[in-house]
């Protein structure tokens, strides 16, 4: 979805969240968030008010603006939440339009049946060739293609899908760019991952996470307490005005009480909190990661143990053959001649990266044995082995070349009474220290040399390892690699501690070892060994071009399948709760800063005599000039401060990586003073500017 979704906040999202905040104002929505619904409380309160008023011909223009000023809060705290759930819509738009009324080539019976996509079934089997758009979610069972799926991941470049592997997950709206795939249907219609896709990022089924859930309680209880206190103030003025001899003094009114409720109770971050919530999934979608629920995202910026799978996430994938080494006797020449003859039928990267090894390196030129000369044996996992027996002219000279595992070799060389060399040994083993994976050659049960396939750890993994670790974040390296080459892979990369010889089980075992210790751990995987552990961890991060089992058991799905974009993931979910977290803070703060606003304008003229200041005007340390403007300046930045700090929630606060106890001085000296500073001066400016035009 890259570049082809919209900004952060254009004209068309701005447009539809001004609509969005109306609708927004259904009590049944409003009382979602318990904050925010007092404030919509008292906006209708102090309307019905201001229309009694009216009707009595007491009509007040101070209660208008009050009122006013009030639903302009609740209409920018909707307006907070609809920009955020606008760029989900906007993006959830582009992903509908890639739906299309496809057609389907059924498959029943070895004869195709063309039917609408809308009728597949989930077991169907569907063919798809070059040009066809593959019309529902499903798994390849019978050949291999390139496949677009730009309509879905925003990329351009095909992806490789085959059967038999971990790669064989189509998506439905993908488009077939060659050869033919026969396609099992695993989704129904209504119900395939584009559709899952498309209401996640609208927000549809967001649902609050527990710390957000926790935080709205907190919220809550703040706001009962203010409640509380302020219901009080009203039988505490007329008991201080009878004391003193001074009634009337003081403009103690139900429009006042809710004005200084709505002030007091914490509306920043409670008209703030679902944009948070909202753009951190919006993050996440930008950089092609689909997080299947909020809860996710938050555990991805708690999480403190991450095991990563060695193939294709720390390394390339691709083992290249990068070394020949011939045993004593044999020359380097007869060894490449015989390991590119072995390789020639060998379609692997490792069986092509030998044949242009041996020619770019060694000068050899790719020769073609015709199959009437040539018997090629095809790799087994039983056999470990492949190679090729080729009949020369003269009567014994069939060259029966074999490469493959050293273990596999040495059994083949020993079976036809032959001696394995030590020097082979030492060779393998030296090999297999250093990281890589040796291959042994044989020539009619002569060991010839050995083969050096690398496995490339991919550059910069290092380094964000190394990040990781600052963030607070222990990494596990998972390989079936022996142990020799996983210690050396993981000294290469840098990572913490890995697991040798790893089976699906002992993946999941370690998950829960360390959430017995009270860990939360993250998961990377694409296939259907990988389901199980994906399932169990706090964060399991599947790969789009994985197994539909990896997809389903994960709760996140990387679309570009880009295992370290992780790190990314890990950014994104510290910094959610990095900028609720300083929200908060701001929130609580600006409250202090407007209770010296509002409660010395309403105490000012108690016990003033002859015209004098009361003791109580002490308090007003703004220098506010009436209890009027005093009240309304505060009530207008109260709704200005929501809409002015949109931007940063749906931005999110810059992002570092430090410790909890840094960020809480981080937050207290930045939004906790800023959230007090700013405030006094804010107010203080609309004070002025009210006086100046003369609004009260």
């Amino acid at each position: 979805m890259k570049n082809k979704v919209k900004k952060s906040i254009d004209k068309d999202i701005v447009i539809h969240a001004i609509k969005d905040s109306f609708v927004k104002l259904n009590p049944r929505l409003e009382l979602k968030n318990p904050v925010m619904f007092m404030v919509f409380a008292g906006a209708i309160l102090t309307t019905l008010i201001l229309i009694r008023d009216s009707f009595n011909g007491s009509f007040s223009g101070f209660n208008l603006q009050i009122s006013l000023w009030l639903w302009f809060t609740v209409l920018f705290a909707n307006f907070a939440e609809a920009v955020a759930e606008g760029r989900g819509k906007a993006q959830a738009d582009f992903l509908r339009k890639s739906k299309t009324n496809t057609k389907a080539r059924l498959l029943h019976n070895n004869k195709e049946e063309i039917i609408n996509a809308t009728e597949l079934k989930t077991g169907d089997l569907v063919v798809c060739e070059a040009g066809d758009i593959i019309p529902g979610d499903g798994e390849v069972v019978e050949g291999i293609a390139s496949v677009d799926e730009s309509a879905i991941t925003g990329e351009s470049a095909p992806v490789i899908r085959e059967s038999g592997g971990d790669r064989n997950a189509v998506t439905g709206g993908t488009k077939v760019i060659s050869d033919k795939i026969v396609v099992k249907i695993t989704s129904e219609q209504g119900n395939t991952f584009l559709d899952k896709m498309i209401a996640l990022v609208e927000g549809a089924k967001r649902q609050k996470t527990p710390n957000e859930i926790a935080l709205t309680i907190l919220l809550s209880g703040l706001s009962i307490i203010f409640l509380l206190a302020v219901v009080t103030l009203k039988s505490f003025t007329q008991y201080s005005e009878t004391a003193s001899g001074f009634k009337g003094v003081s403009p103690v009114t139900v429009t006042i009480l809710i004005a200084l409720l709505v002030c007091l109770i914490p509306t920043t971050i409670g008209g703030l909190l679902s944009a948070i919530g909202i753009s951190g999934m919006d993050r996440l979608v930008k950089r092609n990661v689909l997080a299947k629920s909020g809860r996710a995202v938050e555990a991805a910026g708690d999480i403190d143990v991450l095991l990563l799978d060695k193939t294709g996430t720390i390394t390339l994938g691709n083992r290249m053959a990068t070394n020949l080494i011939p045993i004593n006797g044999v020359s380097i020449n007869l060894l490449a001649d015989a390991s590119q003859l072995s390789s020639l039928a060998d379609e692997t990267p490792e069986g092509r990266s030998i044949v242009v090894l041996a020619k770019e390196k060694y000068g050899l030129r790719g020769r073609q044995v015709s199959e009437k000369d040539a018997k090629f044996i095809p790799f087994s996992a039983q056999t470990k082995m492949s190679g090729v027996d080729i009949r020369g002219n003269g009567e014994g000279s069939m060259r029966s070349i074999r490469k493959g595992a050293a273990e596999a070799i040495k059994g083949h060389v020993e079976s036809l009474g032959k001696v394995y060399p030590e020097e082979a040994a030492k060779i393998v083993d030296r090999i297999a220290k250093q990281g890589s994976t040796p291959l042994v050659v044989t020539e009619n049960g002569k060991v010839l040399g050995v083969i050096e396939l690398k496995d490339i750890v991919k550059g910069g993994i290092k380094e964000r390892f190394q990040q990781l670790r600052k963030m607070g974040i222990r990494t596990v390296m998972i390989t079936g690699d022996n142990p020799l080459t996983a210690v050396s892979i993981a000294a290469e990369a840098g990572v913490d501690d890995y697991i040798a010889e790893a089976k699906p089980e002992d993946k999941l075992k370690r998950i829960r070892e360390e959430q017995a210790k009270g860990h939360l751990i993250a998961m990377i995987g694409d296939g259907t060994n990988d389901a199980p552990a994906l399932a169990q961890a706090d964060v399991g991060v599947a790969m789009n071009t994985g197994t539909q089992a990896a997809r389903e058991a994960g709760n996140m799905v990387d679309l570009d399948s880009n295992p370290t974009k992780l790190i990314e993931v890990v950014e994104i979910g510290k910094q959610l709760l990095m900028t609720r977290g300083a929200l908060t803070t701001f929130s609580i703060a600006n409250d202090v800063a407007k209770y010296f606003a509002i409660l010395p304008a309403i105490f000012a003229s108690l016990y003033a005599i002859a015209g004098f200041k009361g003791p109580l005007a002490a308090l007003n340390l703004m220098g506010l000039a009436t209890p009027q403007s005093a009240i309304l300046s505060a009530v207008i930045f109260n709704a200005l401060i929501i809409i002015s700090l949109i931007p940063l929630a749906l931005k999110g606060v810059k992002y570092k990586p430090l410790g909890a106890g840094a960020i809480l001085k981080r937050n207290i000296f930045i939004y906790g003073l800023g959230g007090i500073i700013v405030p006094f001066l804010g107010i203080k400016v609309i004070d002025l500017f009210i006086n100046i035009i003369k609004l009260v």
